[in-house]
């Protein structure tokens, strides 16, 4: 079924934006729309270390590709992983980290 159906007519969704617009407002963000919040959703799944494979789920996605385009990684995420696999290669090689 549809995630926001009419009452009248359940077959059919319906328009938020003017409800959106008043919720926008009153968070004083006028420039969010609603599909940036399924771009942070995304982003702070892959923060929490969810699988890509689970976040395109959640997100309703057939290809992994899609949900590459949603999850974007923070300047922090990618600066801790490089830490966290040079102190791996150390630790094989035999060099304190």
């Amino acid at each position: 079924g549809l995630l926001f159906p009419s009452f009248r007519n359940p077959d059919k969704p319906i328009t938020l934006g003017i409800h959106w617009s008043k919720i926008r407002n009153r968070a004083a963000l006028p420039d969010v729309r609603l599909h940036d919040l399924r771009h942070s959703f995304a982003s702070v799944a892959i923060r929490d270390n969810i699988s890509l494979m689970v976040i395109g789920k959640l997100l309703g996605h057939a290809l992994a590709e899609t949900t590459t385009r949603y999850a974007h990684l923070s300047d922090e995420i990618v600066a801790d992983a490089a830490e966290r696999v040079s102190g791996s290669i150390a630790r094989l090689i035999g060099v304190a980290p």
